[in-house]
C-alpha cells in the first residue's frame, strides 16, 4: 500500500514532500490536504497524469478537474483574463474556498478533458497544499475519492478508496470543515453579452458573501428568477467533486 505520511511530524513533512514532488514529476498521482477535502492531485500540464488521475476516480473526460494555483499570478498565466469583478473576488476570498471558472489562455499546451475552453481554478488556504505547488506549479486536483463516494476528509478516507493508484498521500488530520468549494462560473464576464457570475455549486463560501462583493453582478438567487427563466447547465469545467 502506498505510503501516508503525517505532515505534523517534521520528519515524516519533509520526506513525504520530498516524495511527493518526485511524485509529481514523474506523472503519478498525489493527495494532499487542503483547506476543503483532501485532493488527489497531478501535474496540470501533463495529460497523461490527469488522464490517470480521472481514471483512477472513475471519470471520464466529460468531467475535466479544476487547477490549484498558488496565487494571482499563476492565475493570469492560465486564463484568457481576469475581470475587474474576479480580481475583488480573489481579493475577498483566495486563498480559500472559491474556485472560479474563466475562458482558459487559448496559447497553453495542456488537456484536462472536455473543458470547452475553459479552466476552473482555485487558491487553497492550506499551508501544505501551498507549499507544494509553489515547488510544483499548477496541479489538476480533484477531490480524493472514487465517483459516487463522499469525498475524503482524512488521508486514510482517501487510501481506502484510491489505494495504489496515488503514490504518495501528505497527511495533515482531518478536514477542518469537510466542506467542499463554491464553484462560480464567470465565463460571461469576458466578453459575454449578459455579463453576470453564476453559481454552480454552493459551498465554503455562501451567495450572500458572494453578493457583498458582486452586488448585481450576481445571479437572482433560488426562487426569486421570473418563471419562465431556466438556470444554464453548469459548464463542464466544473465536476462536483472538486475540492
Amino acid at each position: 500500500m502506498s505510503p501516508i505520511f503525517d505532515c505534523r511530524d517534521e520528519a515524516q513533512l519533509l520526506t513525504g514532500m520530498r516524495q511527493a514532488r518526485q511524485a509529481i514529476g514523474r506523472g503519478e498521482l498525489v493527495v494532499i490536504p487542503t483547506d476543503t477535502v483532501y485532493g488527489v492531485a497531478a501535474d496540470a500540464f501533463d495529460a497523461k497524469a490527469v488522464e490517470r488521475l480521472l481514471t483512477a476516480k472513475g471519470r471520464g473526460r466529460q468531467s475535466p478537474p479544476p487547477v490549484l494555483v498558488a496565487g494571482l499570478t499563476t492565475l493570469r498565466a492560465l486564463v484568457a483574463e481576469v475581470p475587474e469583478p474576479v480580481e475583488r473576488l480573489v481579493e475577498a476570498f483566495w486563498p480559500g474556498g472559491l474556485t472560479i471558472v474563466l475562458p482558459a489562455q487559448p496559447s497553453l499546451s495542456w488537456d484536462l478533458g472536455d473543458t470547452r475552453g475553459t479552466v476552473a481554478v482555485r487558491m487553497p488556504a492550506h499551508r501544505i497544499a501551498l507549499e507544494l505547488l509553489e515547488e510544483t506549479g499548477p496541479l489538476a486536483v480533484s477531490s480524493a475519492n472514487l465517483t459516487g463516494m463522499a469525498a475524503g476528509i482524512s488521508a486514510e478516507d482517501a487510501q481506502s478508496m484510491l489505494q495504489d493508484s496515488v503514490t504518495v498521500y501528505l497527511s495533515d488530520g482531518p478536514s477542518a470543515t469537510g466542506i467542499a468549494s463554491t464553484i462560480i462560473d464567470a465565463t460571461s464576464l469576458v466578453g459575454g453579452d449578459q455579463p453576470l457570475v453564476r453559481v454552480l455549486r454552493e459551498g465554503a463560501v455562501d451567495r450572500a458573501r458572494l453578493r457583498e462583493v458582486l452586488g448585481d453582478l450576481l445571479e437572482p438567487d433560488p426562487g426569486t428568477e421570473p418563471p419562465e427563466s431556466a438556470a444554464p447547465e453548469p459548464d463542464s469545467a466544473t465536476e462536483p467533486g472538486s475540492p
